[in-house]
């Protein structure tokens, strides 16, 4: 938390609005049933989803600022993700959508009105953005949970303000080859000047870092094509032990949403089968799959540092080294747009990786924010002097250690909760996620 940000009332009212019609734009033609959906352990039902967004909200913003009942009296036991185990919440005694719905609008117009009541300072205003990102994670979420079960593609609320335009549609096509990148002293992770940081990313530390060959651009489905159909999710020299298992016991002999058509692979988003867009980076491939394809291509996956160094350092005047400044987005401060980042669902897809140039990082890398998230070779661990962020003690703590570190934010994240610093995390074997990954060469 910047000790210093703050935002106005009005301000993160307009975001709350903004998150909030995004939710509402990804359930409402949701049937009953489908607001329940089947059980798996990768997704959760949406109604009770929708029912945990609105007690995060009242739970972190105004039980916070105010000593007060909880509006649902069982509230705690029925949406804490901590206190109720997932598969109990299909059987839950959840309200109906109609309820959950009333439920979230009532608590939404309570928060407007508490931070109407006074200028909101920098401890309102963090918990008004923690709550708002939080939905904005929600929203990707009830994203793959439409696409794990193949419901329709969604018509998102906004997205009409940011159509194509010719900038982001004239660059298609592959964009090949490695970009040299210098080593050096860099400093990981977010910094106090940042107006909004989550507590993994706390704080920025000196690592040395290697000079390094990153690729230009992510891994493309054409480029994962040629792994398997070269027979790579049958050799099991390519795996390592616990990506092995996980091949033989789930079977998998290509991702999880492609299938081969008459005229070569289709991938499915959402309810549709699809030629596979050959220059699109590969998505929905977890870090097992990630990790043996780089043993078949020669190559190997970026840790976090260097992945962070590629997208936020800047290469000093002799070409020796990095500057001591960071980027907070790849291609500088500005904030992300239409033709900087695929994100916000502004596609309702991936784009080509060879797209955006405008977007490149200081080296030439492209893409490094949007499209995909990129796995890494890093297990997800805290940085030094870590501290459990209050009142959000859960958001990292209880996931070290057995998950790996994911950068730089896909096609359907939202663009206002990330910078180069982010760090998303997720156990190797998920590849319902829009994750992918760029490689570096050994």
């Amino acid at each position: 938390m910047n000790p210093d940000h703050r935002q106005s009332a009005s301000e993160l009212s307009a975001q709350m609005e903004d998150a909030h019609q995004r939710t509402l734009s990804l359930v409402d033609d949701l049937s009953d049933e489908q607001w329940l959906g089947p059980y798996l352990e990768i997704v959760n039902p949406p109604l009770w989803e929708v029912g945990h967004v609105g007690f995060f909200y009242e739970a972190f913003v105004l039980r916070n600022l105010e000593d007060r009942p909880l509006i649902i009296e069982n509230g705690n036991e029925l949406f804490n993700s901590f206190v109720i185990a997932h598969r109990a919440r299909w059987n839950a005694p959840l309200p109906d959508r109609r309820q959950a719905l009333g439920y979230l609008d009532r608590v939404r117009g309570e928060v407007v009105e508490r931070l109407a009541r006074e200028a909101p300072g920098p401890w309102e205003t963090y918990l008004a953005l923690l709550s708002v990102y939080h939905e904005d994670m929600h929203g990707e979420a009830f994203m793959w949970t439409r696409q794990t079960h193949g419901y329709p593609t969604p018509q998102l609320a906004g997205r009409e303000d940011h159509g194509p335009d010719s900038s982001r549609s004239a660059l298609k096509g592959p964009h090949p080859g490695d970009v040299h990148i210098p080593g050096g002293l860099f400093r990981l992770g977010g910094t106090e000047s940042m107006p909004f940081v989550f507590d993994n990313e706390k704080w920025a530390h000196p690592v040395q870092v290697e000079p390094f060959r990153m690729a230009k651009a992510p891994v493309t489905n054409e480029e994962f094509a040629q792994f398997v159909d070269d027979g790579g999710y049958g050799k099991k020299n390519l795996w390592d032990y616990e990506g092995w298992v996980w091949r033989e016991e789930t079977g998998a002999v290509h991702p999880g949403y492609w299938r081969k058509g008459n005229g070569g692979w289709e991938a499915r988003q959402f309810d549709r089968w699809e030629p596979l867009s050959p220059h699109q980076p590969v998505i929905h491939v977890n870090w097992y799959e990630a990790e043996a394809f780089c043993r078949w291509a020669g190559r190997r996956l970026p840790s976090e540092a260097e992945w962070e160094l590629a997208a936020s350092a800047e290469p000093s005047r002799d070409g020796g080294g990095i500057l001591p400044s960071k980027r907070l987005y790849p291609w500088g401060e500005e904030t992300p747009s239409p033709s900087l980042a695929n994100l916000d669902g502004w596609s309702m897809g991936c784009l080509d990786v060879a797209a955006l140039p405008e977007g490149d990082s200081a080296f030439g890398c492209r893409q490094m924010m949007g499209n995909v998230w990129e796995w890494t070779s890093s297990p997800f661990y805290p940085f030094p002097g870590y501290l459990l962020d209050q009142p959000y003690k859960e958001y990292s703590a209880p996931w070290f250690g057995y998950r790996k570190v994911l950068r730089g934010g896909a096609w359907p994240t939202r663009g206002r909760m990330l910078r180069n610093s982010y760090r998303n995390f997720f156990t190797p074997d998920r590849r319902d996620v829009f994750a992918g990954f760029r490689t570096c060469a050994l």
